[in-house]
């Protein structure tokens, strides 16, 4: 439903049950899918690939160009998953020649304020509080949790089901199933209650926090902890996502509480 007050490019792929509230304005290379809902002053501009279902706020900002120096005007994308819901002044930019896109998966709840720099990837039923801010190139793996305030450097890994308090500093990457707090950023035991919400079994919670154990409270550094974890423990789904999660980390896994913090 096109409405008068608003300019929709002509060249703008939009479903044709897509509504359109006062004041958006859709530039041309873009394509919205169908069931979407787009509240008033919504800037969309080109490069725009947003999902079936989906309702974006007023006043959020889509496929702005990267605020990055070395952005040379390359033809790059922001893509939106279906049934993801952006509330208002978020804004989400275009990628850079590095990865060409900036992605964010199906069911995710992005809350007023959020920023999501150039090239980050966002997984599926990823919930970023208000006032969350995402630098460049960071990965949020699926489930993941984000707390209001929150600041993510660049680069940063985020895994599945971790949950990261409200006004917290990532500077590291933190691993799956985590939950990640205090100053600097620490690991605060495992995101059970979650884990439960999402189906898994006592077993599946039992071996995780097994692990985590290991890593965390025994006093072992962590290519000790990952011998130790790969000789004790059975493979399992979840032990080899969290020992693949540490050894592709390229700027380090967050410390225990306690422990000391640098390099």
């Amino acid at each position: 439903m096109n409405q008068p007050l608003a300019y929709v490019h002509p060249q703008a792929k939009v479903a044709k049950n897509v509504v359109i509230e006062p004041f958006v304005n859709i530039e041309g290379n873009v394509e919205i899918g169908e069931g979407t809902w787009i509240g008033s002053n919504v800037t969309i501009m080109d490069g725009a690939r947003i999902g079936k279902n989906c309702k974006i706020f007023p006043g959020a900002v889509i496929a702005a160009v990267p605020q990055d120096l070395k952005f040379g005007g390359e033809d790059t994308l922001v893509r939106i998953g279906d049934n993801t819901t952006i509330r208002e002044f978020v804004t989400i930019h275009r990628g850079t020649k590095a990865n060409h896109e900036t992605v964010v998966g199906n069911n995710c709840l992005l809350m007023a304020y959020v920023h999501v720099a150039h090239d980050c990837i966002i997984g599926n039923n990823v919930i970023l509080a208000n006032a969350v801010n995402l630098a460049g190139h960071i990965e949020v793996h699926d489930w993941a949790i984000v707390g209001g305030l929150s600041a993510v450097h660049q680069f940063c890994k985020i895994g599945s089901h971790a949950m990261i308090s409200g006004g917290s500093l990532v500077r590291k990457d933190v691993p799956p199933y985590c939950k990640a707090a205090r100053e600097p950023l620490s690991f605060a035991g495992i995101n059970s209650i979650g884990l439960r919400r999402r189906g898994f079994t006592p077993d599946q919670i039992k071996d995780v926090q097994d692990i985590y154990r290991t890593l965390y409270l025994r006093g072992l550094n962590v290519s000790q902890s990952i011998a130790l974890i790969e000789a004790e423990m059975h493979a399992t789904a979840e032990r080899d996502e969290i020992l693949s999660f540490i050894n592709t980390s390229t700027r380090g896994i967050m410390k225990g509480y306690g422990k000391n913090v640098k390099e």
